[in-house]
């Protein structure tokens, strides 16, 4: 989509929400810019999902067809417990079929790497979920991925409009798998999406590529193009598993993991252990911040972003321990 149809598409343009004529939608300037997607996921190690139907206004939880106060609680117990909230729906489910609806699911997703599993439940009433146990017990475990694609059009108006044609494609390949959701972070990098429960951050995707990347991953490999990063780890250690695979042209989702980092202190560099069959990948990483830019459509004020740069790697031997990797 081109910078012109997409604002005009989100109702953008000179003076679109009091902005500045010269007003562009953030993934169109990120675009621009060349803002490299690699390592730009947020951390998100458990995750809740919830079925609410309907529009989402810019907090899904707070704004939407939930008692706002209930919403509220919902979210803040999750939180606490140390899972992301995020709201689910059906991508094209109308209105009427909406009403109908007697019940809604919700999923506790485990993204860490070797205990990445996904279970699902229902509860006839949301006040439910504030009885529900998070510490993973709950629900039925299911073999099946979830695809959830970003199109929180309140929170980002790019979401909507680079979400909603990518959401319909993968729904089109895989109906039962697929989920609208809000807010995932990166609303530059519009299309977002994440693939549960491993927790694969993917921008920028085309809708035409995204069945590829759902199929890559039921097949354990990753599709590099328009992959971000892993939920389970932090900036750095995507930043390292990033380059890793760029240099050793490993596509293959299980063959790297993660063993252990160690955050640089001052001017020393973070440095990130990586197991790769027998070898322990060692990548080195200097904190970098970007040029002040405008991160989301509504962005007023620029910030830099902070980033990850690779300034070395080697392989060694790898440690006994190795089928131990950090959690």
């Amino acid at each position: 989509m081109t910078h012109s149809a997409l604002g005009a598409a989100a109702g953008g343009g000179a003076g679109a929400d009091g902005a500045p004529p010269d007003w562009a939608p953030c993934s169109d300037r990120s675009r621009e810019r060349g803002d490299a997607l690699g390592a730009t996921g947020g951390l998100g190690r458990r995750w809740l999902l919830v079925e609410i139907d309907g529009p989402w206004g810019p907090h899904a939880f707070l704004d939407s067809a939930l008692d706002r106060e209930l919403g509220r609680a919902i979210a803040l117990r999750a939180e606490g417990a140390g899972l992301r909230p995020v709201a689910i729906r059906r991508y094209g489910l109308r209105a009427d079929q909406r009403r109908e609806r007697t019940s809604l699911r919700w999923a506790i997703a485990e993204t860490r790497p070797g205990r990445e599993q996904i279970r699902w439940g229902t509860v006839s009433d949301p006040a439910e979920l504030l009885e529900l146990p998070l510490d993973g017990s709950a629900g039925e475990p299911s073999e099946h991925p979830a695809y959830l694609v970003c199109t929180h059009a309140r929170h980002d108006r790019c979401c909507a409009v680079r979400g909603r044609p990518v959401a319909a494609s993968l729904a089109a390949a895989y109906s039962e798998e697929t989920w609208e959701c809000s807010h995932l972070g990166g609303d530059r990098f519009a299309a977002t999406m994440i693939l549960l429960p491993h927790g694969l951050y993917y921008g920028r995707v085309p809708a035409e590529s995204a069945p590829d990347i759902a199929s890559a991953y039921q097949r354990g490999l990753l599709v590099p193009e328009h992959f971000r990063g892993r939920s389970a780890m932090s900036l750095a250690a995507q930043a390292a598993e990033n380059h890793a695979r760029a240099r050793l042209g490993e596509h293959r989702l299980d063959a790297i993991t993660l063993r252990a980092e160690e955050p640089g202190t001052g001017d020393e560099p973070t440095t990130v252990h990586l197991l790769h069959g027998t070898d322990e990948i060692v990548v080195t990483l200097r904190e970098r911040w970007t040029e002040p830019l405008l991160s989301t459509c509504g962005a007023r004020v620029p910030f830099p972003v902070r980033r990850y740069e690779a300034v070395s790697m080697r392989a060694d031997t790898a440690p006994a321990d190795r089928d131990h990797p950090s959690s």
